[in-house]
């Protein structure tokens, strides 16, 4: 049986109307042809660093191990910010050091963090502006070749990391949580997992409450609920989120990142 071809994905802010990815994937394939590069997502919010973690959290683990993800959302490129490469127990993943990983320093084991130094491994050339073509894809192509991290640079601790807010069990029958996403239909996706209130739990009742508005039922899917009906569920990421059938949720109860949520139950 024939081996499998190192895994690339990319999740960027790019878009798909310019040049940006395919002049990534070049420079890949320029240094590692053997590889197989995975779109993740090129439709970041532009800037939108936590848009970013969140996303790349929902997918990375549905990649077999030893995937290299790179991660480009990069605002502060150009300047002072650090290019890295981060290894865990069985994914690698590379990009800026602006927070981007905060979710992998959260849930998974963390073998290493690298400041990426050594010019050898990046673009011959290398922009002010496009660090995703002229140092992150080079460096994934020669991680694809298993070149050795520490010649590509030096292990770091105080790399960044979002404070990412946590739920909180006020009491067995009220949890504190926030909304941490908003996705493009305008489902509004919290924190709250099924750790902190299992599904079986929510479907006995529960009332949560989001600014001016309240979803009194936790459903299974979109079908069951009632015209207008602002409602709960457990979306595929795990996450407990607020929906409006074929409607913007998000727009209609005037919800946003950061924002609290409470819930009460029986």
């Amino acid at each position: 049986m024939a081996e499998r071809r190192p895994i690339i994905t990319l999740l960027t802010d790019f878009g798909e109307a310019d040049y940006f990815v395919a002049a990534m994937k070049g420079a890949i394939y320029c240094l590692n042809r053997d590889v197989e590069i995975i779109d993740l997502t090129h439709q970041i919010t532009p800037h939108d660093v936590f848009s970013g973690a969140f996303n790349l959290l929902c997918c990375y683990r549905e990649f077999p191990k030893w995937t290299i993800h790179v991660a480009v959302v990069d605002p502060g490129v150009g300047s002072s910010r650090r290019p890295i490469f981060v290894m865990t127990d069985e994914y690698y993943f590379i990009g800026p050091d602006n927070g981007i990983f905060s979710y992998i320093y959260q849930r998974e084991n963390i073998n290493r963090v690298v400041h990426l130094t050594e010019s050898h491994y990046f673009r011959a050339e290398v922009s002010n502006t496009f660090h995703g073509r002229d140092v992150f894809a080079p460096i994934a192509a020669y991680v694809a070749k298993q070149v050795d991290w520490t010649k590509m640079g030096a292990e770091i601790s105080d790399y960044v990391k979002f404070n990412l807010p946590t739920p909180a069990v006020v009491s067995a029958k009220q949890l504190r949580g926030h909304v941490i996403q908003v996705d493009r239909f305008g489902n509004i996706i919290t924190n709250i997992t099924s750790a902190e209130l299992p599904p079986e739990r929510a479907a006995q009742g529960m009332r949560l409450r989001i600014g001016k508005h309240e979803a009194a039922r936790c459903l299974k899917n979109f079908s069951e609920a009632a015209n207008n009906e602002l409602f709960a569920y457990f979306g595929s990421a795990g996450f407990l989120e607020l929906a409006v059938a074929r409607q913007n949720a998000a727009r209609l109860v005037e919800a946003r990142r950061g924002m609290e949520i409470e819930i009460a139950l029986p």
